[in-house]
C-alpha cells in the first residue's frame, strides 16, 4: 500500500498523531507521507486516518 495526501489538507495534523511513522509535516505545515510502500504493521492506522481526515486528504493505493 502506498499512502499520498493531497492538496486538500490543512495541516490539522491528525494524520500524525495516528500513525506518525507514515505521515508527518512538510516545510509549509501541510501533511506529506513516506515515498515508500507503507510498513504493513502500520496499514490499519493510515487507514484510520484517511477515513477520519476532516479534509479527506489522504489517498491510498493498493489496498
Amino acid at each position: 500500500m502506498k499512502a499520498y495526501v493531497n492538496e486538500k489538507c490543512i495541516g490539522c495534523g491528525l494524520c500524525i498523531t495516528l500513525c506518525g511513522e507514515v505521515f508527518s509535516l512538510d516545510d509549509n505545515g501541510l501533511a506529506k507521507a513516506i515515498p515508500e510502500d507503507v510498513p504493513p504493521s502500520t496499514e490499519a492506522m493510515v487507514i484510520e486516518s484517511k477515513t477520519n481526515c476532516p479534509a479527506v486528504a489522504i489517498e491510498t493505493t493498493g489496498h
